[in-house]
């Protein structure tokens, strides 16, 4: 399960290749994998002299007050507004050995019984849980992220829970709109009449009480609802613009991959750089539950547990027969719902307004994707305290 057989060690330096060849390691996960589907704990094989001149997508548009477009977290097209300056812009991948092949798409999990994907994400984080995919000598971040050297470059959240965590986040969640769903099933749960995917929900959420049911007056995020439950990510990267004003960045792939040689292939090291951050929360109309900053990573409580393991990007454009090709990274999840005011996320969503990257496109809940299959994910399942 270990990676090797490349020709020489090779860290990503060409400032002109700052998506392109940083991200040519991600493509490993389709492109460069051998997996049996029949034998879930076969070792991963790697293609000898890895090559690949990855491109990003050139983003439409000059920047100013004009429109840039771009792919967002659902698979739509973005408007990026005022960007020019933006450092970070289109820094997401599209194509890789050959122009136009549009290789970083997503792709199918199994193509004649051979995985074509490295372990996927969002996982039953449930205690004790492990998946069958065979990771490796590839572990999660056992720190923080900070103390790992990673910075927060986007906040984003999906309807529902896309992690499973028995008695806290599952099919026998509740909330405002609540369907009966299989824990895997990609057709389950269209969110009123959206095209939007609800995940999980959280127990807490009672008809009775009023915090869970009066109206909130949202001001600045976009079809949010009090009782409901929402899974909120927060990406974070070693090669983000940390510390300066285009940190926080929409789409997240701009944040993520936004400076060059930070990334090596040899040793590989897009788990020990990228992370993601996720906290379950049932919104409530209830200033006890407010929290002021939630723009730079998620609450601290007292003795957390959180789950720790490798996967991939989630979003309702991947399931269990479509993978996505960003993998591997290290994903914390505290295994816990926590109930947050409603006042908290919409601060939350003023101060992403606030930033000089624009964020708009993650007012919104997004949807959420299936819960990975047991043979997808990756058998490092660990806990941080």
């Amino acid at each position: 399960g270990s990676f090797c057989c490349f020709s020489s060690p090779f860290i990503i330096m060409a400032t002109t290749m700052t998506t392109t060849m940083m991200l040519m390691l991600l493509a490993l996960s389709s492109h460069l994998l051998s997996v049996s589907a029949e034998e879930p704990k076969a070792a991963v094989s790697v293609e000898e002299g890895l090559g690949i001149d990855v491109t990003a997508a050139p983003p439409s548009g000059d920047g100013g007050d004009a429109v840039i477009e771009e792919e967002g977290e659902d698979g739509n097209m973005i408007a990026l507004v005022g960007q020019k300056d933006n450092p970070c812009v289109g820094k997401k991948p599209l194509h890789g050995p050959e122009e136009g092949d549009e290789y970083f798409k997503n792709v199918q999990c199994i193509e004649a019984g051979v995985k074509q994907a490295l372990e996927q994400a969002g996982a039953n984080v449930t205690k004790g849980y492990n998946g069958e995919f065979d990771a490796g000598d590839r572990v999660p971040i056992v720190t923080s992220y900070k103390e790992a050297g990673l910075c927060p470059v986007n906040v984003h959240w999906h309807l529902g829970a896309e992690h499973l965590s028995v008695g806290q986040f599952d099919e026998n969640g509740t909330g405002p709109t609540t369907t009966r769903r299989r824990r895997r099933s990609r057709s389950m749960l269209a969110y009123d009449d959206e095209k939007v995917r609800l995940g999980f929900q959280c127990n807490y959420y009672n008809a009775t009480d009023e915090k869970f049911t009066k109206p909130f007056d949202w001001k600045h995020c976009e079809g949010m609802q009090v009782g409901q439950t929402y899974e909120v990510h927060w990406p974070h990267s070693a090669a983000g613009m940390c510390g300066t004003e285009w940190q926080m960045q929409t789409p997240f792939y701009d944040g993520v991959f936004c400076k060059s040689g930070i990334i090596s292939l040899d040793p590989l090291n897009t788990f020990q750089k990228i992370g993601v951050q996720a906290q379950v929360y049932t919104i409530v109309n209830d200033e006890t539950y407010y929290n002021d900053n939630l723009l730079n990573g998620w609450i601290e409580y007292p003795d957390m547990d959180v789950a720790k393991y490798t996967g991939s990007t989630t979003g309702t454009t991947r399931s269990n027969e479509i993978c996505s090709r960003f993998t591997p990274i290290t994903w914390q999840v505290d295994r816990k719902c926590h109930m947050v005011s409603a006042s908290s996320i919409d601060k939350l969503c003023e101060d992403m307004k606030a930033q000089k990257a624009d964020m708009s496109d993650d007012l919104h809940a997004h949807g959420a994707r299936e819960l990975v299959a047991d043979q997808f994910a990756a058998d490092n399942h660990q806990r941080l305290h």
